[in-house]
């Protein structure tokens, strides 16, 4: 019983942990609400450091995701008229305190994140984040993992050997 409440307590810190993480990142590209884009970079900031093995295992580069958002977050920006300048994309402080909301795209994966957690049992953790991700190929998470020829069959795949890998 003890395990499975510091089980909950920790999930819980991590969920805060990512919530932050991905508000903050939503708030540098110039939007109120993260959405699973977010949450992926989010992933990566995790001290428990599973997204960034998910990210070697399939040969990603965070940076090259980072930077794939910021040229669709900039594109998208250029056809209604609207210049970025670089220098504008420094992430803001983290925020604490404060309940989230995210875009639908970020709701629906905090949503699949339970189921995730329950099919591959483990602490939750950057891997859960992306595994869920993998699975959402029409959201901008999944299209910049395109844009840098992540296959995001081999994502779920990684993720899952990661998650195994720590669950034993």
């Amino acid at each position: 019983m003890f395990a499975k409440l510091k089980q909950r307590w920790h999930d819980l810190r991590t969920i805060a942990n990512l919530s932050n993480n991905a508000e903050r990142w939503a708030l540098k590209a110039g939007q109120q609400h993260p959405g699973a884009e977010h949450y992926a970079l989010a992933a990566l900031d995790l001290a428990d450091g599973s997204a960034r093995r998910v990210f070697q295992r399939v040969g990603a580069d965070p940076q090259a995701y980072r930077a794939a958002l910021e040229k669709r977050h900039a594109a998208a920006l250029s056809s209604l008229g609207l210049e970025v300048d670089a220098d504008d994309m420094a992430p803001p402080p983290a925020t604490a305190g404060k309940l989230f909301d995210a875009q639908p795209s970020g709701q629906a994966l905090m949503q699949k994140l339970r189921d995730a957690q329950r099919r591959l049992p483990a602490a939750l953790c950057g891997a859960h984040i992306l595994l869920v991700v993998a699975g959402m190929r029409q959201s901008a998470a999944g299209r910049a993992f395109g844009a840098i020829n992540v296959d995001l069959q081999a994502l779920g795949r990684a993720a899952e050997e990661e998650l195994r890998t720590m669950a034993a």
